[in-house]
């Protein structure tokens, strides 16, 4: 299975990467985020360390159950050859109605066929108020004419 853009990786193919990937997070469909790793694909979240589509799945479905509303931007910070670091941002809420906005960084490293084989992810979490939400689009794909991380000064 082939997941383009392939690496090596351009400014703009690493920007088609980033947004492909912030698409399919903005879903909140695990097993559709899932199929862009390769089924060894090893991930450091937080303090939690994973291995293997499967485990991703089932990580991405207990997040998603928690993290409510869940809208994503991410940025590409870096690129070279197969590898793309990326800066993001997203803002949800828990079943109490309190909000946060995640602010992260992620390095990624992909295999030929364009899978991500390494994911490794560093997220800090800072409550905010509802009036403070700066993500207000439908729930879904982030709209093209939407600020980016940087437009927004995040």
């Amino acid at each position: 299975m082939s997941r383009p853009p392939l690496p090596p990786f351009t400014a703009e193919t690493a920007a088609q990467k980033a947004r492909l990937a912030e698409d399919a997070w903005n879903s909140r469909e695990p097993a559709r985020v899932a199929l862009a790793y390769s089924e060894d694909s090893r991930w450091r979240n937080r303090a939690e360390f994973l291995q293997g589509r499967s485990a991703i799945t089932e990580f991405l479905t207990r997040k998603w159950a928690r993290e409510l509303d869940y809208r994503l931007i991410k940025e590409v910070w870096a690129f070279r050859d197969n590898r793309i670091a990326v800066r993001f941002a997203y803002e949800w809420h828990d079943d109490s109605g309190n909000w946060f906005r995640s602010y992260g960084n992620e390095n990624w490293e992909f295999d030929e066929q364009g899978l991500m084989g390494l994911r490794i992810a560093s997220i800090n979490d800072a409550p905010i108020t509802e009036s403070d939400r700066r993500y207000r689009w439908p729930l879904g794909r982030r709209p093209d004419d939407h600020p980016s991380l940087s437009d927004l000064g995040l």
